[in-house]
């Protein structure tokens, strides 16, 4: 088994502890972080997603992978960062928020755990977010992709807002709005013109990555 399937493995497991010794053995072994992030790591986060979405593994399986890699990425990191860079390419810049009004996040938090473990740069506002910051926030730190949810139908009228002022702003161009949540399904999500659609966290990361053209 090599480094690479030993990361993959212990991320797949859980296993916080050997994340972190084998980046460290990855780092004395010569090993550039961001290689063994894209090819170890990350490698076991993929089929963590694969067996979350075949019911294989439920969530506490599928947090403590995340955890796992986390630990293992915080020990690359610093040496990325002595070489002049900030870990592994970002995918896209992320703003993720509950819509105006509605107060239930977990969904949004566990997307926004799975997206940062992807490489996403993820910036979280919280719950019952007006349609006005998510917007400012989105203009300030120009992100690529705005991610909403909401659990509950009274709630979901603020998504075609939100699609309806950055249309008159002329900011869809080069914005993408997501949507997701109970309530939401992909034929109410393309009637409302939005960009992306997703039932869960994996089908978001995916999702997103189809988005930014991988």
């Amino acid at each position: 088994m090599t480094i690479f399937e030993k990361m993959a493995d212990a991320v797949i497991r859980g296993n916080e502890e050997e994340c972190m010794e084998l980046a460290k053995a990855a780092l004395k072994e010569g090993i550039e972080p961001i290689k063994a992030i894209q090819q170890g790591f990350a490698k076991g986060m993929e089929t963590v997603g694969i067996n979350f979405e075949s019911g294989k593994f439920y969530l506490p399986e599928m947090m403590l992978a995340a955890k796992a890699m986390n630990a293992g990425v915080e020990v690359l990191e610093p040496v990325m960062a002595s070489k002049g860079s900030q870990g592994a390419p970002k995918r896209a810049t992320v703003v993720l928020a509950t819509i105006q009004g509605d107060m239930h996040d977990i969904g949004k938090n566990i997307v926004k755990l799975l997206m940062s473990t992807s490489r996403f740069d993820v910036i979280d506002l919280g719950k019952d977010v007006k349609v006005t910051r998510i917007i400012e926030e989105a203009q300030e730190k120009r992100a690529d992709i705005i991610g909403v949810s909401a659990l509950m139908t009274t709630t979901m009228a603020y998504m075609p807002e939100l699609i309806e002022d950055l249309s008159a702003m002329d900011m869809r161009q080069h914005l993408k709005v997501m949507v997701g949540g109970a309530p939401v399904t992909e034929e109410w999500a393309k009637e409302i013109g939005s960009d992306g659609y997703a039932k869960d966290a994996v089908g978001a990361v995916r999702a997103a990555r189809e988005l930014m053209g991988k």
